[in-house]
């Protein structure tokens, strides 16, 4: 019974889809939390690519 046991606390081996789905979970958390800003930086860069674009085309 200890063997079948001490077995079951040093088997691992899901352990690497576990880390993945919570960090996938953790990050859709910050993205979700951080939505309004995300957005706005992008569209700010964007803004900036293409007036940079704009200016070096002229």
């Amino acid at each position: 019974m200890k063997g079948k046991l001490r077995r079951f606390l040093i088997n691992n081996k899901g352990m690497g889809t576990v880390e993945m789905i919570l960090i996938i979970v953790v990050l859709i958390g910050l993205v979700l939390i951080f939505k309004t800003q995300i957005q706005e930086l992008v569209g700010t860069v964007f803004q900036k690519i293409a007036a940079d674009s704009s200016a070096i085309l002229a």
